[in-house]
């Protein structure tokens, strides 16, 4: 089985993890996502329960018209305290955190929130669970978070080093996990792959920013 882990289009707020709708930019790489997923015999198309991704999987589904489900444990990390917060909040209150976040020092939760081994936990058993149904290949719209959580408990990595898969994921794009059902096994065959949308620059991630990166004073 071949599953695509999208990340969701870009939202239409900068302020952290808040559950809103797309914007236009958005709506535009769910549209390109799409067109490029139609050649790749889409069973069915799952998304976490977050306006963003519901909205990205109802975009991508227009042009696949496959069976469409809700499972909330792909949802995006919980950023605790941190939700809600301006990027200038973030670097003022947080500062610290953030810091040793970007180092990789240890898999710290957000305070008040989730850390690494937490959304893997639930989100690759909600990956156990899709491998049991009788799919080919499943789409799958997540988040960041999730993404980096799930390469990183596959391959074994330390829960810290989750940021090591993907400085920027962009949105809308591709990471492609590959189940092997004669030997129960999991293989990370793509990651971050946007190659649908890097024509736009406008689309890029580099235009949307993010205050989770702190650069040294």
């Amino acid at each position: 089985m071949n599953i695509y882990l999208v990340r969701h289009g870009r939202q239409n707020s900068k302020l952290c993890n808040v559950d809103v709708e797309l914007s236009e930019e958005g709506r535009r790489q769910a549209k390109l996502a799409g067109e490029r997923l139609k050649k790749f015999n889409v069973d069915a198309v799952y998304s976490s329960h977050l306006i963003r991704a519901v909205e990205t999987a109802d975009i991508i589904n227009e042009s696949l018209s496959v069976e469409r489900v809700i499972d909330q444990r792909f949802e995006e990390a919980n950023f605790g305290e941190l939700t809600g917060l301006s990027n200038d909040e973030l670097k003022e209150k947080y500062k610290d955190f953030l810091d040793r976040r970007a180092r990789m020092v240890a898999d710290e939760p957000y305070p008040g929130g989730e850390n690494c081994e937490m959304v893997f936990t639930r989100a690759f058993a909600a990956l156990k669970d899709i491998v049991k149904k009788d799919y080919e290949n499943v789409v799958v719209v997540t988040h960041g978070g999730v993404i980096r959580a799930l390469f990183t408990g596959i391959v074994g990595a330390k829960y810290q080093n989750w940021l090591t898969f993907g400085r920027q994921i962009e949105n809308c794009s591709i990471s492609h996990i590959m189940y092997d059902e004669v030997n129960e096994t999991f293989h990370l065959e793509r990651l971050n792959d946007y190659a649908h949308i890097e024509d736009y620059d406008e689309l890029l991630r580099k235009h949307f920013g993010t205050g989770f990166f702190v650069k040294k004073d």
